[in-house]
């Protein structure tokens, strides 16, 4: 299936399109990648080059792809982080512009650890325009917060948040990075259901980059296959961890996701999803 996709892009390491478009590719999916970001590096190396693309540059991209007919077969949108906050509203008309079904998941790559890292301008459109679009919206637990104004440090307060987000328009929240007892885990939110799916956690120093990216790419081709929601999900968190897991016994600082590319495809790794009282 075709996805077009908004997202980062860096020359060296796995974060963004560079996290995300391989694994698609390598589970059968047609990747059309249009980048809001070129950078040399993830900044949290410390210091990287490069610049956002401009909103224009990127809506000159869209527009030759519809001319050329190559949107034509699309089955969904991915977005992740956006540079620009003009790049929004390009990504919002590609989003209402989806026909027969088309899915859109938005990641809105906002923060984390307390920390906003993105213009104060893309935060409001998150909040106003974005998750309304979208079907599937999957921020981390600070993401969350800032979205909705609540806590979601525990499984009961992140249901709740989401549920508050789902009000706003999508059909499935799901929140990452949320420390599940001695592991990390996921949620996953329905108007009337939820799940959550605890894996080992994996202590990087320092942290890893693009999990989020990867995570998202992941739970979207699981979805677009037809995989119900807990399964989509327990079939997501499987094949991340198994990027992880290659990544911690490698000592590498950016995802393995050439390495581990097998257990993308066939994941190893058992997990469970276990419903949550809303």
């Amino acid at each position: 299936m075709t996805i077009l996709s908004f997202q980062s892009a860096v020359a060296a390491g796995h974060v963004g399109h560079s996290a995300s478009c391989f694994p698609l590719q390598r589970l059968g999916h047609e990747v059309i990648a249009v980048d809001t970001v070129q950078f040399s590096n993830h900044p949290g190396h410390g210091s990287f080059t490069g610049q956002a693309h401009s909103p224009a540059h990127v809506a000159e991209l869209v527009d030759g792809l519809r001319a050329g007919g190559f949107l034509d077969d699309c089955r969904a949108v991915l977005s992740g982080y956006l540079g620009e906050p003009g790049t929004a509203d390009v990504v919002l008309k590609a989003a209402r512009a989806r026909r027969n079904g088309a899915l859109y998941l938005c990641d809105p790559v906002m923060g984390d650890d307390g920390k906003v890292y993105v213009q104060p301008g893309l935060v409001e459109l998150f909040e106003r325009a974005l998750v309304a679009a979208a079907d599937i919206v999957t921020p981390n637990r600070f993401e969350l917060e800032i979205l909705t104004g609540l806590p979601a440090a525990t499984p009961a307060q992140a249901v709740v948040a989401a549920r508050l987000l789902l009000a706003k328009g999508p059909r499935l929240v799901v929140v990452t990075g949320l420390k599940l007892g001695d592991g990390v885990g996921c949620l996953a939110v329905e108007a009337d259901a939820a799940w959550a799916v605890v894996t080992p956690w994996l202590d990087f120093q320092p942290p890893i980059h693009g999990t989020g990216d990867l995570l998202s790419a992941l739970l979207l081709a699981a979805l677009l296959d037809g995989t119900p929601i807990p399964a989509a999900l327990v079939r997501a968190m499987a094949q991340l961890f198994g990027v992880l897991a290659e990544t911690h016994r490698l000592g590498r600082r950016e995802l393995a996701v050439v390495a581990a590319q097998d257990l993308l495809v066939a994941p190893v790794h058992e997990f469970t999803a276990l419903a949550v009282a809303l």
